[in-house]
């Protein structure tokens, strides 16, 4: 057995374990090599004490950082939204007989979008009408004869009246007076039945007008017509197609204003309120503005956030819904410090922050709130109004180590 190769591989293992783990008895034992063993002078004392101090300090570069009051926003991820979008569908049975429209055509309001086969309903609205003439003429006569029992009612009662002053002087029977007094009731009958056929008869009217009204509506069902202004999403329904009830004919976008929908969690939901200005960057990198419009008032069950709706006008119909957009939402201004991504780090529980100079040159790490993203550098809170924040050689600090900070220009 090969015992060199064995006893170099201890030798390194050793040596490492000596660099790694025993790094400063190592530094130890080179000093009392240098110095020797004999008694050190009040002079070279001092020059080690210095030493030892110098090989304790890091060597960082920090900024002076001064706070700035900011406008805050609150960012969202979102998409956006036409204003109206729906699809028109048939209310009434038939067959296409207008030419088709193509998607993307321009509608305005009222324009025709699909066209339906009459097919009987013509020939049901001249019955109808035709009812409703029948209907009409029957009133005349019904109030004829309401007329005529009245009179037949003055004469009974004339009858009635005679009968009872002859039957009080003994010049007539009580025949006659019972006579007179059954044909007044009678006549009073006779009077309610005309004003039942009145009735009946104004009441035919109505059901025959309602009938013509049914008429008219199904035909007028056979034309369907844009509700708004806007654009096609689709082509309308194929000649010849048949419709049924709730077949769709088209489905029309309006896009003149588009909605930019977010949603925010519940830790920033008191930080928008409606008419706050927004704004938003596409994935095409346009960018608009317009107002908050709308701010839900529950949350959604499943996440927890709130709807947000922000209104942006889009006359040029450059926008187009569904698209992703990075939204910001105005709120009130904050003291941040604006400083460069890099000089952010992670202490031991993985807590975002900066470490700083404190007092006596001592590195002291901070937390910070990350407000906000830009070209120039990261806008951060949570810290004090000034503080020198390390930029260069925080990585290789933690708390407590005293460091030889070299100033530079702060951002912003």
């Amino acid at each position: 057995m090969k015992l060199i190769p064995i006893i170099t591989a201890l030798l390194v293992l050793a040596g490492l374990y000596m660099v790694v783990f025993e790094r400063d008895t190592l530094v130890g034992v080179a000093q009392s090599a240098e110095t020797g063993t004999t008694t050190m002078e009040p002079a070279d004392t001092a020059v080690a004490e210095t030493t030892t101090v110098n090989a304790s300090t890091v060597s960082v570069v920090a900024v002076h950082s001064v706070a700035q009051t900011i406008d805050s926003a609150v960012i969202l991820r979102g998409r956006t939204e036409a204003a109206r979008k729906v699809t028109v569908a048939a209310e009434t049975s038939g067959l296409v007989v207008s030419e088709p429209l193509r998607a993307g055509a321009a509608v305005n309001a009222g324009d025709v979008l699909c066209r339906l086969d009459p097919g009987t309903r013509q020939a049901s609205l001249a019955e109808a009408r035709a009812r409703l003439a029948e209907a009409e003429g029957r009133v005349p006569e019904a109030q004829a004869g309401v007329l005529e029992a009245r009179a037949r009612v003055r004469e009974a009662e004339i009858n009635l009246n005679a009968a009872r002053q002859l039957s009080e002087g003994g010049f007539a029977s009580e025949t006659r007076l019972v006579s007179a007094q059954a044909a007044m009731e009678a006549a009073t009958a006779g009077v309610q039945r005309a004003n039942s056929g009145v009735a009946s008869a104004q009441a035919g009217i109505q059901s025959a007008q309602a009938a013509v009204a049914s008429a008219m509506r199904e035909i007028d069902k056979l034309t369907i017509t844009a509700p708004f202004s806007g654009l096609l999403e689709t082509d309308t329904a194929e000649l010849g197609a048949l419709m049924q009830p709730g077949a769709p004919c088209a489905a029309i976008i309006q896009l003149d204003q588009v909605k930019l929908v977010g949603f925010v969690p519940e830790t920033d939901v008191s930080k928008i309120t409606v008419g706050a200005m927004a704004g938003a960057r596409l994935t095409s990198g346009t960018q608009v503005r317009g107002r908050v419009t709308f701010l839900s008032r529950s949350a959604d069950e499943l996440t927890r956030t709130f709807r947000v709706e922000v209104t942006v006008e889009n006359t040029d119909l450059a926008i187009s819904d569904g698209q992703t957009a990075e939204i910001l939402v105005a709120s009130d201004g904050r003291t941040a410090h604006l400083i460069a991504q890099s000089s952010l780090t992670l202490d031991d529980d993985g807590v975002l922050g900066v470490r700083t100079v404190g007092e006596g040159n001592i590195v002291q790490f901070m937390p910070v709130t990350l407000l906000r993203d830009t070209a120039e550098g990261v806008w951060v809170t949570d810290l004090p109004a000034t503080v020198d924040i390390i930029t260069v050689g925080q990585e290789f600090v933690i708390d407590g180590v005293r460091v030889a900070p070299t100033f530079t220009d702060a951002k912003g």
